[in-house]
């Protein structure tokens, strides 16, 4: 399967990235980190709130390109209300999606964010897409190391 930039910047994807679910600081948080991307400049704060071991509001902020805030906002869409176990292997799943091959029932279990799944013929943009899944798992060490 051949993907060209047409396929990259589909409609879904900018439109993930111009009307981003989930964009916006939490002011009731117990986990958030900032992460950037050096290659292009983008940055990421994510704040989260858990309880009980479950993800039960996320937001993310900052600023990029069109595939690093799509990524966010499906990636947000994505995990919100999952317990910490399922996002983690999600953060597994999504790297595999974009660097390797997945099963149909491995890329059905990401849901939405199989849109971005072209960027693995773009590698410059492998890191673009993949900030927001970083730093999701990051806060969830950030949450875990505090406990």
């Amino acid at each position: 399967m051949s993907f060209n930039l047409t396929d990259l910047y589909r409609e879904s994807i900018v439109e993930a990235a111009q009307a981003p679910r989930h964009h916006g600081q939490l002011t009731k948080k117990n986990a958030s980190v900032e992460l950037h991307n050096p290659s292009c400049g983008d940055v990421l704060v994510l704040d989260g709130y858990f309880k009980d071991n479950k993800l039960v509001d996320v937001a993310f902020s900052g600023y990029g390109c069109t595939i690093s805030q799509a990524s966010a906002s499906l990636m947000t869409d994505h995990v919100l209300g999952q317990e910490i176990s399922e996002i983690k292997n999600e953060v597994m799943l999504f790297s595999s999606l974009i660097t390797d091959e997945l099963s149909q029932a491995q890329k059905d279990h990401l849901g939405d964010c199989i849109m971005l799944e072209g960027v693995k013929e773009f590698p410059a943009r492998i890191k673009c897409a993949t900030l927001a899944w970083k730093a999701i798992y990051q806060l969830i060490e950030n949450y875990e190391g505090q406990k």
